[in-house]
């Protein structure tokens, strides 16, 4: 009855050969496990992490009280239960938080990549990961499962290594990133290019996890407004003032100011810029599509079980974007997915917070 957190990290000689006809070379992945394999490795469930997430997706670190992003999902007796399955999370190539990303030092140069660093796809990231499970010799799993940017990637695993797993899990996502998400990124991106401390890439990261970055706080902002809903800022936030604040100020604050102003700037201590840019830049591109002729085409290769969850208020992953991968798979006559709406009004990070509104729906389509 233990969650038996480990981290570990994987350097790899060979080259990965990227999607834009460029390769990183040599490379690490970083990655947590979870629960104990089984002697045949069939209880092997993968993880994947949204835009800023990490390997870290359950437990406490030692010293630290802030827990894994998907803590209350992730454990003993939990949605995906540690005693029954063991959990595998990696840091997606082009983070900051272990893998081989932008600010890594390029070989055999002793200096950071920055802008030499290759743009990456989703379909890079999933295939960074299937070198390492190869490397852990498990070559078949459970499931896949994760939300928005990890959804993409989820569903990349089933296009791509069709045999690889029984089962595909993918909440606030879609198959190809739709302008409103982009222009959002769009804002962010325009923000830290901007700002003379980024100094066109060439900044002191010990300075910037020091000071912060205003810009990146000012495109966070805007993403944090993505993630959230009408409905959930009202009901978070309402109209209340910050109490130390006059309301004829003219920079006194409403608590969601406050709100927005406190996670943009404490942001920018802990997710390098570059990173951050080259994350989004996945993200944009992503196209399930790409490479076949249509959705059609790129979902007939899928043969693992697909369960689709969206969530009513998303406005930065719609609703009607998983409904289409699903009515897809109807047209090309598979019938082996689900999908489910969930009632909420929170928005797009309901995937992270409202757990108990789809926890028993994962745990049976894990358990089935």
């Amino acid at each position: 009855m233990s969650l038996n957190l480990k981290t570990h990290t994987q350097h790899f000689t060979n080259p990965l050969y990227l999607e834009s006809g460029r390769i990183i070379e040599p490379y690490d992945i970083a990655y947590e496990t979870y629960g104990e394999l089984n002697d045949d490795k069939s209880n092997v469930i993968v993880v994947c992490h949204a835009l800023t997430g990490s390997h870290h997706c359950a437990g406490l670190y030692e010293g630290e009280n802030k827990p894994g992003w998907w803590d209350g999902l992730i454990g003993p007796g939990k949605g995906i239960d540690t005693d029954k399955y063991f959990v595998i999370c990696s840091n997606v190539i082009g983070s900051c938080f272990g893998s081989t990303g932008p600010m890594s030092m390029q070989h055999p140069h002793l200096e950071h990549y920055r802008y030499k660093f290759p743009v990456v796809t989703i379909k890079d990231m999933v295939k960074a990961q299937r070198i390492l499970f190869d490397r852990l010799n498990i070559h078949k799993v459970h499931a896949i499962i994760g939300g928005s940017m990890g959804g993409m990637q989820a569903l990349q695993f089933g296009v791509h290594f069709p045999n690889f797993t029984n089962k595909i899990i993918s909440l606030a996502s879609t198959h190809a990133t739709q302008p409103w998400a982009i222009a959002f990124n769009k804002v962010a991106q325009e923000a830290i290019l901007k700002d003379p401390d980024f100094k066109q890439g060439y900044y002191d990261a010990t300075l910037i996890k020091e000071k912060g970055l205003s810009g990146m706080a000012v495109g966070r902002m805007a993403g944090h407004i993505s993630f959230l809903s009408h409905e959930s800022m009202v009901r978070k936030f309402n109209r209340e003032y910050k109490r130390t604040d006059g309301l004829y100020e003219l920079f006194g604050k409403f608590q969601v100011e406050s709100y927005l102003e406190y996670n943009g700037y404490n942001f920018t201590k802990w997710f390098d810029p570059l990173s951050y840019l080259y994350i989004t830049k996945a993200i944009n591109i992503f196209d399930l599509s790409r490479g076949f002729d249509s959705l059609e085409e790129a979902l007939e290769k899928v043969t693992a079980k697909i369960h689709l969850i969206s969530f009513k208020n998303d406005i930065l992953f719609k609703n009607t974007e998983m409904k289409h991968i699903a009515d897809t798979l109807e047209s090309v006559g598979n019938s082996n997915y689900d999908y489910i709406d969930i009632d909420s009004d929170y928005g797009h990070d309901a995937f992270l917070v409202e757990l108990d509104k789809f926890e028993d729906y994962i745990k049976e389509a894990l358990d089935e």
